[in-house]
């Protein structure tokens, strides 16, 4: 039988896993469609937690309601995004202009800037300390099981996952709109020519991408009691591993590696000091560029 610590660090383990999964999808699904990595992700991420904490501050909805204006927040910071950092640079749809390097370069270079006008705007709206969310809100009630204690977080964090994942499955295999991304995903200038409106699939890849990061957000402010302006940075660098370790376009391959990353960190923990346990994130990006260059799920069209 497992000693009852590997068993708890496992369920922290999958919890982290699962918030790291909802991070990467949003990566995973603007690398698919625009072929370059949107930079101020782990600011939308920051956007839900603290859109959630003023709900929570204003007038102390439900939990869920909580969770819903989180959504929504992502989702238009994502369609904001969008408007802002990446479509001036669509201008220009032949072959050439979609492959270009000075493009995706350019763009890059927009959405790190985004990124940095965002955290600071936080920062002199919200302060650069610790903003405590009301404790009748926190998820972190202890729940025993066996040998081992969990928190009710962990419950609404994997259940919520679960939900998200599923529905995204769904709509992305069975819906018109799902259709839609995995055409643009495949083959933008002939989706184009094949009467699909890409820029509005675009916008609503970043809608959802982005409103799957904010919750991620807001789950973990409500887990943990504290929200920040620069919290979504360290998830953000581990989002990105995790969408690199899949493959840079595979939903499902970037939610595996998320959870084996998640995994890794926890029980890492089992053999250092917890202090170097970001540094996992670390070892698995550079063990997956010099040994899978196409991630460990990744089609064979270009390379990491």
């Amino acid at each position: 039988m497992l000693d009852p610590y590997i068993l708890q660090q496992l369920a922290i383990g999958l919890s982290l896993g699962m918030i790291y999964a909802l991070m990467a999808i949003g990566f995973t699904l603007i690398f698919g469609v625009l072929n370059v990595v949107n930079f101020a992700h782990g600011e939308v991420y920051t956007i839900g937690a603290f859109a959630g904490l003023m709900a929570i501050s204003a007038f102390g909805p439900p939990l869920l309601v909580v969770l819903f204006i989180a959504l929504a927040a992502g989702a238009l910071a994502g369609f904001g995004l969008e408007r802002m950092a990446f479509r001036p640079f669509r201008r220009f749809s032949d072959e050439a202009s979609l492959k270009s390097r000075a493009m995706r370069e350019a763009t890059l270079m927009s959405s790190l800037a985004m990124s940095i006008i965002a955290r600071e705007a936080m920062e002199m709206v919200f302060g650069s300390q610790f903003q405590t969310v009301d404790l009748a809100y926190l998820i972190n009630k202890p729940i025993h099981i066996g040998p081992i204690t969990i928190v009710n977080g962990d419950l609404i964090i994997l259940g919520v996952t679960l939900l998200m994942l599923g529905g995204l499955q769904w709509l992305l295999k069975k819906s018109p709109i799902g259709l839609s991304i995995r055409a643009v995903s495949n083959n933008a200038l002939g989706a184009k020519y094949c009467g699909i409106n890409t820029d509005r699939t675009i916008i609503i890849t970043f809608v959802i991408g982005s409103a799957m990061g904010a919750l991620a957000g807001i789950l973990v402010g409500l887990y943990y009691g504290a929200i920040f302006p620069s919290m979504g940075f360290t998830p953000g660098i581990k989002a990105f591993v995790a969408m690199v370790m899949g493959g840079l376009s595979s939903v499902p391959g970037a939610v595996i590696s998320a959870i084996i990353l998640g995994l890794s960190e926890s029980l890492s923990t089992s053999f250092m000091p917890s202090v170097w346990s970001d540094m996992v994130a670390y070892a698995f990006l550079l063990l997956t560029l010099i040994f899978f260059p196409q991630g460990l799920f990744g089609a064979r069209r270009e390379r990491v």
